[in-house]
């Protein structure tokens, strides 16, 4: 089997839900995103509001709920790295902006020991991550409409957009973009109920 066909059997499997799939990307890429964070995370008070493990749950979380209704047309590993390499940049800017509101802003916080920051990054990522992204997938299918729910059902089984267009109407990018705007719907309504990727 080329490494091209192994790469597209693995994206199968993790659209597909499978836990083994799931857990080999978090061991493969979460160093990754691990040291991506710690490079750009430099200010030791805001390190002290969250550390890189909320960051990496937030970027699986949303990787796993795109990939299973197949927001990501994926065919090398280096597409996959930086893809979640650009998220993990993302949700950190985010936090940033976030902590730094008028009413949390980390700057007014004491400077911690760089220790510190080592101590949390030491933590060992909790088994109950899979769990917790399968609950917020089974939540965003919930949200979506039959229409989207079919979208996502088809993109996940790997139906390209042309054919997706031929079944259900419309052309390849109309409903690309229908999915991709549903998914970004659900995901603000997510967040905003406190049950969100971040």
């Amino acid at each position: 089997m080329s490494e091209g066909m192994a790469f597209a059997d693995f994206i199968n499997r993790i659209r597909a839900g499978d836990d083994q799939a799931a857990r080999e990307l978090v061991q493969l890429y979460e160093p990754v995103i691990r040291r991506e964070v710690r490079l750009r995370l430099r200010d030791l008070r805001l390190a002290s509001r969250f550390d890189w493990t909320d960051i990496c749950q937030s970027v699986m979380a949303s990787f796993f709920v795109r990939a299973a209704a197949g927001q990501y047309d994926l065919e090398q590993p280096d597409q996959l790295l930086r893809l979640l390499v650009v998220m993990a940049r993302h949700k950190l800017t985010e936090q940033v902006r976030r902590n730094s509101a008028d009413r949390r802003d980390y700057r007014r916080l004491e400077e911690r020991d760089p220790a510190y920051l080592d101590q949390r990054s030491a933590a060992v990522p909790s088994p109950s991550r899979l769990v917790a992204g399968r609950e917020l997938l089974e939540e965003l299918r919930r949200r979506l409409s039959e229409e989207e729910r079919r979208l996502a059902d088809l993109r996940a089984q790997g139906c390209e957009w042309a054919e997706i267009a031929e079944r259900l109407g419309g052309t390849a990018g109309a409903r690309r973009k229908q999915l991709a705007r549903a998914i970004d719907r659900v995901g603000h309504q997510l967040e905003g109920s406190g049950d969100g990727d971040g």
